[in-house]
Protein backbone atom coordinates (compact mmCIF):
# COMPACT_ATOMS: atom_id res chain seq x y z
CA UNK A 1 0.00 0.00 0.00
CA UNK A 2 1.68 3.44 -0.68
CA UNK A 3 0.10 6.27 1.52
CA UNK A 4 0.79 9.73 1.30
CA UNK A 5 1.63 12.12 5.19
CA UNK A 6 2.76 15.32 5.93
CA UNK A 7 6.36 15.22 7.55
CA UNK A 8 4.70 16.60 10.49
CA UNK A 9 2.17 13.85 11.40
CA UNK A 10 3.62 11.37 13.72
CA UNK A 11 5.71 8.28 12.75
CA UNK A 12 3.35 4.59 13.04
CA UNK A 13 4.49 1.66 12.39
CA UNK A 14 1.77 1.03 9.70
CA UNK A 15 4.01 3.55 7.69
CA UNK A 16 6.13 1.11 6.77
CA UNK A 17 9.12 2.69 4.33
CA UNK A 18 9.09 6.10 4.97
CA UNK A 19 10.79 8.55 2.29
CA UNK A 20 10.51 12.50 1.70
CA UNK A 21 9.51 13.37 -1.76
CA UNK A 22 10.16 17.49 -1.14
CA UNK A 23 13.23 19.08 -3.18
CA UNK A 24 13.56 20.99 -0.05
CA UNK A 25 14.05 20.07 3.29
CA UNK A 26 10.72 20.78 5.50
CA UNK A 27 11.27 23.22 8.32
CA UNK A 28 11.73 22.53 11.67
CA UNK A 29 12.24 19.06 11.04
CA UNK A 30 15.28 17.30 12.60
CA UNK A 31 16.94 14.33 10.34
CA UNK A 32 16.35 12.07 13.23
CA UNK A 33 13.14 12.85 14.09
CA UNK A 34 11.82 12.31 10.59
CA UNK A 35 12.89 8.52 10.33
CA UNK A 36 12.78 8.32 6.48
CA UNK A 37 14.94 7.83 3.48
CA UNK A 38 15.14 11.60 1.64
CA UNK A 39 14.75 11.14 -2.10
CA UNK A 40 14.97 14.50 -3.46
CA UNK A 41 15.66 13.72 -7.10
CA UNK A 42 11.95 12.16 -7.49
CA UNK A 43 10.83 15.56 -6.36
CA UNK A 44 9.33 17.99 -8.90
CA UNK A 45 11.50 20.31 -10.81
CA UNK A 46 12.56 24.43 -9.00
CA UNK A 47 10.90 25.42 -11.81
CA UNK A 48 7.39 23.40 -11.92
CA UNK A 49 7.52 23.66 -8.12
CA UNK A 50 7.37 27.24 -7.61
CA UNK A 51 5.35 27.74 -10.81
CA UNK A 52 2.49 26.30 -8.89
CA UNK A 53 3.16 27.32 -5.17
CA UNK A 54 2.84 31.10 -7.53
CA UNK A 55 -0.27 29.86 -9.10
CA UNK A 56 0.94 30.11 -12.82
CA UNK A 57 0.47 26.60 -12.88
CA UNK A 58 -2.82 24.96 -11.53
CA UNK A 59 -2.86 21.70 -10.05
CA UNK A 60 -3.71 20.16 -13.63
CA UNK A 61 -0.99 21.98 -15.33
CA UNK A 62 1.21 20.47 -11.91
CA UNK A 63 0.50 17.00 -12.64
CA UNK A 64 0.65 16.80 -16.04
CA UNK A 65 4.21 18.77 -16.24
CA UNK A 66 5.19 16.44 -13.11
CA UNK A 67 4.29 13.30 -15.41
CA UNK A 68 6.38 14.65 -18.08
CA UNK A 69 9.82 15.23 -15.61
CA UNK A 70 8.76 11.40 -14.33
CA UNK A 71 8.30 9.77 -17.42
CA UNK A 72 11.64 11.26 -18.24
CA UNK A 73 13.76 10.14 -15.52
CA UNK A 74 12.41 6.57 -13.93
CA UNK A 75 16.15 5.87 -12.55
CA UNK A 76 14.54 8.26 -9.98
CA UNK A 77 11.36 6.88 -9.04
CA UNK A 78 11.69 3.40 -9.70
CA UNK A 79 13.69 2.78 -6.42
CA UNK A 80 10.24 3.49 -4.95
CA UNK A 81 8.27 1.03 -7.24
CA UNK A 82 10.49 -1.76 -5.78
CA UNK A 83 9.66 -0.52 -2.02
CA UNK A 84 5.93 -0.37 -2.83
CA UNK A 85 5.98 -4.14 -4.12
CA UNK A 86 7.26 -5.10 -1.51
CA UNK A 87 5.51 -3.63 1.84
CA UNK A 88 4.21 -1.08 3.32
CA UNK A 89 5.27 2.90 1.07
CA UNK A 90 5.08 6.25 3.19
CA UNK A 91 5.74 9.27 0.73
CA UNK A 92 6.41 12.03 3.09
CA UNK A 93 5.76 15.85 1.97
CA UNK A 94 5.96 18.76 3.83
CA UNK A 95 2.66 21.21 1.86
CA UNK A 96 -0.24 22.23 3.88
CA UNK A 97 -2.30 21.45 0.93
CA UNK A 98 -3.15 17.00 1.17
CA UNK A 99 -5.17 17.23 -1.27
CA UNK A 100 -2.91 18.76 -4.05
CA UNK A 101 0.97 18.00 -3.75
CA UNK A 102 3.43 16.05 -5.07
CA UNK A 103 3.22 12.75 -2.99
CA UNK A 104 -0.32 12.46 -4.71
CA UNK A 105 0.98 12.82 -7.86
CA UNK A 106 3.74 10.30 -7.17
CA UNK A 107 1.65 7.86 -5.30
CA UNK A 108 -1.19 7.81 -8.10
CA UNK A 109 2.36 7.27 -10.90
CA UNK A 110 3.50 4.40 -8.84
CA UNK A 111 0.14 2.70 -8.35
CA UNK A 112 -0.38 2.99 -12.11
CA UNK A 113 3.17 1.17 -12.65
CA UNK A 114 2.35 -1.29 -10.17
CA UNK A 115 -0.54 -1.99 -11.94
CA UNK A 116 1.28 -2.31 -15.11
CA UNK A 117 3.46 -5.36 -13.04
CA UNK A 118 0.82 -6.97 -11.48
CA UNK A 119 -2.28 -6.65 -9.03
CA UNK A 120 -1.18 -3.36 -6.58
CA UNK A 121 -2.50 -1.32 -4.27
CA UNK A 122 -4.34 1.97 -4.17
CA UNK A 123 -3.27 5.50 -2.63
CA UNK A 124 -3.95 6.71 0.52
CA UNK A 125 -2.89 9.56 1.78
CA UNK A 126 -3.72 10.67 5.36
CA UNK A 127 -4.62 14.41 6.79
CA UNK A 128 -4.52 15.13 10.29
Amino acid sequence: MIRCKRVYDPVESADGQRVLVDRLWPRNKRKDALQAQWLREVAPSDELRKAFHLGKVDFAGFTQGYHRELAAHPEHWYPLLDLAAKGDLTLLYAGKDTEHNNAQVLAAWLEDELERRGPGSSPVCYAR
